[in-house]
């Protein structure tokens, strides 16, 4: 883990905590089990960065629709810390205020009613009209991928790598 310090891209982003763990969650590295993994191999960080490949133009519409689910599903590992199957109120508010905490003209407050305020628009979307005594216990996967419905999260997740083919022609 103390490798992914080196790395300056990640040094300033505010979720780099979020994103380190994500690369040791058995979850992610499609392991039958839950936790944290000690370390992880080569392969392990490929598994991890396949998450973040571009899609192929030659997908039909049941790959692009596996290959969105797998993407989010690592999104919603992420929110999910506590592995419960739920995003809790208290995990959005964590994760809201990590990707805010660099902005100076924020109070905690704000931050706290920004989260509050898309939980409840979450609620409201999976949930529909809720009754006064009614809790929303969180969001589950399912919820997760109503509200990444029709945001084109196959294109905006990706790393793009070296074309080989580019330079095969460059000498």
């Amino acid at each position: 883990k103390e490798n992914f310090d080196s790395i300056p891209d990640l040094e300033f982003n505010p979720i780099r905590g979020k994103i380190v763990h994500a690369f040791f969650d058995k979850r992610n590295l499609r392991q039958e089990s839950d936790g944290l993994a000690d370390e992880i191999n080569f392969e392990d960080f490929l598994t991890i960065m396949s998450y973040f490949r571009p899609i192929e133009m030659n997908m039909d519409e049941e790959q692009l629709d596996r290959f969105r689910k797998e993407k989010l599903k690592f999104l919603f590992h992420m929110y999910d810390s506590d592995h419960d199957g739920k995003i809790t109120l208290q995990e959005y508010r964590n994760v809201v205020e990590e990707l805010l905490s660099g902005n100076p003209h924020l109070e905690k407050e704000s931050v706290r009613s920004i989260a509050d305020g898309a939980m409840m628009e979450a609620a409201s979307i999976c949930v529909g009209q809720m009754g006064p005594d009614q809790v929303y216990e969180g969001i589950t996967f399912e919820d997760f991928l109503k509200m990444w419905q029709g945001i084109d999260i196959e294109t905006k997740m990706h790393v793009r790598f070296l074309n080989m083919e580019t330079i095969a022609h460059c000498y």
